[in-house]
């Protein structure tokens, strides 16, 4: 009887916790919804921002694009790594994390190598094995396009005065709620396209001109690159937790339907001990 009660405490254990991960299922949902629709209607904005900046570089001088397009020797380089302040969201942050790992170690190595951490657990881990100047933790408590706008524009003038020559992002974008895929995007200098897509912008006409243009534009567009990547995660991590608190809730349903099976079969048996032992000292009585 004493592992009758113990099946029973474990069916009990198991059915809070289903309602927990059920739960936190449930919110994910909702924070997804909000947050695939937030990046689904930016995506083709910055992507479209980011194209006409780069190719319009590609068409003039190269002192053009100001202070943001010159290019450097890479000796000192920053990594911003985007992941969550909270866990129970599968291998949403040890992709990012491993990604960023892997990364500096074959592009940058014997390089001067510092990371800006978005997120409590990737300044938490990569602090192990970097240099973390800066861990942001509260971003996320208030997302929006001002907030990112502060952290892009210390960043832009560290890269400006010189601690840094090359500035990279490194984050999960959004595909669906089941699939995550870890992006590494140059973020400083700005990049220039070369070949047939430079000229894609022929039948433009700009006004007042196309450095004016450049000028103006830059660091809005940096802004709004930084931005995309903090929504795409946002998104990742909601939808990464979402399917993870579904399995765990389908494996703990498993579990507890496992143990009732065991409980009834144990409590079964047990029953028919006794009723044997009934019969049998019944069956003594009358002999």
């Amino acid at each position: 009887m004493a592992n009758l009660k113990e099946i029973r405490n474990r069916i009990t254990s198991i059915g809070s916790t289903m309602q927990i991960t059920s739960a936190m299922k449930m919110v994910s949902a909702a924070k997804l919804k909000k947050a695939q629709d937030a990046i689904t209607q930016m995506r083709p904005y910055s992507d479209k921002l980011t194209q006409l900046l780069q190719s319009l570089s590609a068409t003039l001088d190269a002192d053009a694009g100001g202070a943001f397009a010159e290019q450097r020797e890479v000796s000192k380089v920053l990594v911003i790594a985007i992941t969550s302040n909270r866990g129970l969201c599968g291998g949403f942050n040890s992709s990012v994390i491993k990604g960023a790992t892997k990364h500096i170690d074959s592009s940058y190595k014997g390089k001067e190598v510092s990371v800006l951490a978005i997120g409590k657990k990737g300044g938490d881990l990569l602090s192990k094995q970097f240099n973390v100047i800066e861990t942001n933790t509260e971003i996320f408590d208030n997302l929006t396009f001002d907030n990112v706008a502060e952290i892009a524009q210390k960043v832009m003038d560290l890269y400006v005065d010189g601690s840094f020559d090359k500035v990279e992002i490194i984050y999960n974008q959004f595909k669906n709620a089941a699939t995550q895929i870890t992006q590494v995007e140059q973020f400083l200098p700005i990049e220039k396209i070369e070949g047939e897509e430079a000229d894609s912008n022929s039948d433009y006409i700009f006004e007042p001109g196309k450095a004016e243009i450049i000028l103006e534009l830059i660091p809005k567009s940096l802004k709004t690159q930084l931005y995309k990547a903090i929504r795409d995660s946002y998104a990742s991590e909601h939808g990464a937790r979402m399917t993870a608190m579904h399995k765990a809730t389908d494996n703990a349903s498993e579990m507890r339907d496992d143990l009732l099976l065991t409980y009834n079969k144990a409590r079964q048996a047990a029953i028919t001990g006794e009723i044997l032992e009934i019969v049998g000292g019944a069956e003594a009585l009358n002999n």
